[in-house]
């Protein structure tokens, strides 16, 4: 089977919180990536999520080099849609913005 992934991705363990509005209410989870890419990220959840899902995300980046470089720790945060769901998780598919915010204070 060939490689269809257009960017290269990464196995890289980072807390997520996500953000969807279901039913009229906002809902909030933390889980973690399995891996992620500039494209997208597998996100490891017990949470069944449909296809076309749309969440908010922040990736919270606690590498040390990230914090060492920058003198703190950061985000990213994307939206996104579930573009599979699988019992181990969901992959997400990123809207093209994503944004890396600088937290103060850690």
């Amino acid at each position: 089977m060939t490689e269809k992934r257009k960017y290269e991705r990464f196995s890289l363990t980072l807390p997520t919180r996500m953000e969807i509005i279901i039913s009229g209410k906002k809902q909030m989870f933390k889980f973690q990536t399995r891996d992620i890419s500039s494209a997208g990220a597998f996100i490891l959840t017990t949470e069944p999520f449909s296809d076309g899902t749309r969440f908010k995300l922040e990736f919270t980046l606690t590498i040390n080099w990230n914090k060492e470089t920058t003198g703190a720790l950061s985000l990213i945060k994307c939206e996104g849609n579930v573009v599979r769901s699988t019992p181990e998780g969901v992959a997400i598919q990123f809207d093209r913005d994503c944004q890396i915010v600088k937290l103060s204070g850690l």
